[in-house]
């Protein structure tokens, strides 16, 4: 049974953080998929993770493509990748559900902190998952380096 680490970004934005996690994700060889909720926005990411730094290169694909199923990293804005994820890493209020949490070793929600509305959806995430018995985990890069900052569920 995985859990869902929510990360509240106050610092950097989502193209310097989410680099660094997909690298631990593939550092822990997981496939992975990037769940957005606009197809336009996960078009720039891809463009974004593409001009990466020279010594992180991390292969990835757009949904829609020949080779979804043999992505590492799936961008897509789908319910459901078929690259066979182990890890989801959701952003931008993509939804995410109970059974993935409990199938997936690793779910990341990544929020913006300074959006007001992106916190309210990310709380409400927590509960609805937390609420359903996953575990859960609450980071915060506020004070300028990760810290864990609320834990819940299982082993907590």
């Amino acid at each position: 049974m995985g859990a869902a680490y929510f990360y509240h970004l106050t610092r950097g934005p989502l193209e310097r953080t989410l680099p660094v996690l997909l690298g631990k994700a593939r550092e822990a060889g997981w496939r992975i998929a990037v769940r957005g909720r606009d197809a336009d926005r996960m078009e720039w990411l891809d463009e974004k993770l593409w001009q990466g730094a020279d010594d992180g290169f991390l292969p990835h694909g757009l949904a829609g493509g020949p080779h979804d199923a043999l992505q590492p990293i799936l961008l897509t804005t789908a319910a459901a990748a078929t690259n066979d994820p182990a890890c989801l890493m959701a952003i931008d209020g993509a939804e995410v559900a109970p059974e993935e949490v409990q199938r997936l070793e690793r779910v990341c929600v990544l929020f913006d902190g300074n959006d007001p509305e992106a916190v309210q959806v990310a709380r409400g995430q927590w509960k609805a998952l937390t609420g359903a018995g996953c575990s859960a985990q609450y980071w915060s890069e506020e004070s300028g380096r990760w810290e864990k900052k609320a834990e819940s569920g299982q082993g907590a």
